[in-house]
């Protein structure tokens, strides 16, 4: 038996082939556990030399317990249901797969903006209802002069922007951390916040949630945008404060909004999102395809190797 031991905590997937395929090839054993609470997860991974984690919390209390552990992997990108700073602490590094859902979760992205610039949901639902109408209730402007923003230019930004390049329309970003010439590369215009919320007529939110982030769209920002704007957050549920968002589309103040993403998850029963008009809403299904749950899964496996094996780490994220 491996002296070496990864325990998955919890997992959604239909199995786990793709991991133990690739830790079986490294001499590594795998134990499997559905944990929901820290107290799980400290009673099936004290011993273990790594965590694959996917839902369950890794708590401070979590990280003091684990005796063995040399690092933790997230399956997917958020890493809020890991305390970095008592991994940090105790000299273990954490790390997500941010490149395996790239394309799927710019697409959604783009799909959920173009269908609301296009008023989908509202004419399908008139169309449904008996009204037979060959022009849009609301202003429609038309691609071509559509301006495409996002919030954030990483990789899935990125992708939205080459997919969103085809149909001509200006195209601007804002990143702190990005250089204007790297998104001039990309035929992207490097603006301010303020000119962000102003121009755009699509504004796509791309950026990892942390106290600076959290309620990034807020009701002072909503009303800055144009009565036609279209809001799409495919990132992180508290980017948004859905409550003011709610208030501007019931009031007519916005053009629509596409969410995957929520504060609170599932979105609760009442929630006036729900009823809010000119909304997209799906169930945090954008990083979804039929490729990249087994990329997924063996991307993640690959960086518990490179660390049991001493190797350098691709995605750490509490350095």
């Amino acid at each position: 038996m491996s002296t070496l031991r990864v325990l998955v905590t919890d997992h959604g997937f239909p199995n786990l082939h793709h991991e133990e395929t690739v830790l079986r090839a490294a001499g590594i054993g795998l134990v499997v556990a559905q944990c929901k609470t820290a107290d799980e997860v400290i009673a099936a991974g004290r011993d273990a030399d790594a965590l694959l984690v996917q839902w369950a919390p890794v708590t401070a209390a979590v990280i003091a317990a684990l005796t063995r552990c040399q690092v933790i992997v997230r399956y997917g990108i958020g890493v809020d249901n890991v305390d970095l700073a008592a991994a940090k602490a105790r000299g273990i590094p954490v790390c997500n797969v941010p490149d395996y859902g790239v394309e799927e979760v710019a697409g959604h992205a783009v799909a959920l903006g173009l269908a609301l610039a296009r008023q989908l949901p509202s004419i399908d639902a008139r169309l449904r209802a008996g009204t037979w109408k060959i022009t849009p209730d609301r202003p429609m402007p038309a691609l071509g002069t559509t301006t495409f923003a996002t919030a954030g230019f990483g990789r899935i930004a990125r992708a939205a922007h080459r997919m969103m390049g085809g149909f001509g329309g200006p195209r601007i970003a804002y990143d702190p951390f990005v250089p204007a010439e790297a998104m001039a590369a990309a035929g992207v215009e490097k603006v301010e916040l303020d000119a962000l919320f102003a121009r755009s007529d699509i504004l796509s939110l791309h950026l990892p949630f942390t106290a600076e982030t959290k309620h990034f769209v807020n009701a002072a920002r909503l009303a800055s945008l144009k009565p036609t704007a279209v809001i799409v957050n495919t990132a992180r549920g508290p980017l948004v404060d859905t409550m003011a968002l709610a208030a501007a589309l019931t009031a007519g103040a916005l053009g629509g909004a596409g969410l995957d993403v929520y504060e609170a998850e599932p979105l609760p029963a009442d929630h006036p999102l729900r009823a809010a008009p000119r909304t997209l809403l799906t169930s945090h299904v954008a990083w979804y395809s039929e490729s990249s749950i087994p990329r997924l899964q063996q991307l993640a496996a690959e960086e518990v190797v490179r660390s049991l094996r001493g190797e350098p780490l691709k995605n750490q994220v509490n350095k």
